[in-house]
C-alpha cells in the first residue's frame, strides 16, 4: 500500500534543501541517499534523495535536479510516498493514514466523532477531531487510546477528565 512518510516543507538555504515534515517512524531507513521516492501529486516525482541531513532537530533533504532555492519552492508541501506492507506491522503499530476517517468514541459506546488528522510531535502522536466545531487533540499513548480495531475503523479512548470539553 502507498503511504505517506513524509511532506515537503520550507527551503533551507539556496542551494535546493528543503525541511521534511516525517510522518515514519524510521526516516533513517525511508530517506536514505539514493532511494527514489514517489509524490503526490505524481507530477513531481519521483523524487531521487541526493542528500539527508538533521539540523536542531528537523529532517533536511535534497534531491536530484532540484539544485536551487526556486526549484526547492515549487516542490513545497508535496507529500512524499512509500511502498509499506501494513500485514508486517506489528499488533500494537499503525500507519497513520488508516486511522484517519476512523470513529473515535468513549469506552461506554459514546461516539464523539471521526478522526480527521494525526499529528506527529515529539512527544507522541495526536489523534485529531473536531467536536463541537473545536478540533480535539488526543494523545496517542496506550493509557488513553486502548483499543485501535483498523477493521472496524473504530478507536476507542479513556480520556481523563478534562481532556474533552462536555457538550
Amino acid at each position: 500500500m502507498l503511504l505517506i512518510v513524509g511532506r515537503i516543507g520550507r527551503v533551507h538555504g539556496v542551494r535546493g534543501e528543503v525541511t521534511v515534515e516525517v510522518r515514519t517512524d524510521s526516516p533513517e531507513e525511508r530517506f536514505q541517499v539514493g532511494t527514489q521516492i514517489a509524490t503526490d501529486p505524481a507530477k513531481f516525482g519521483p523524487l531521487t534523495i541526493t542528500g539527508q541531513r538533521w539540523h536542531n532537530g528537523i529532517l533536511l533533504l535534497t534531491f536530484e535536479g532540484v539544485s536551487d532555492r526556486g526549484a526547492a519552492e515549487k516542490i513545497k508541501n508535496v507529500l512524499l510516498m512509500a511502498e509499506v506492507d501494513i500485514a508486517e506491522s506489528d499488533a500494537d503499530e499503525f500507519h497513520v493514514q488508516l486511522l484517519i476517517g476512523s470513529t473515535i468514541e468513549l469506552i461506554d459506546g459514546t461516539v464523539l466523532g471521526t478522526i480527521d488528522d494525526v499529528l506527529t510531535t515529539k512527544g507522541q502522536n495526536l489523534l485529531s477531531f473536531m467536536r463541537g466545531g473545536k478540533q480535539v487533540l488526543i494523545p496517542f499513548v496506550k493509557a488513553i487510546v486502548p483499543t485501535v480495531d483498523i477493521a472496524s475503523r473504530k478507536v476507542v479512548i479513556t480520556p481523563p477528565e478534562g481532556l474533552i470539553d462536555e457538550d
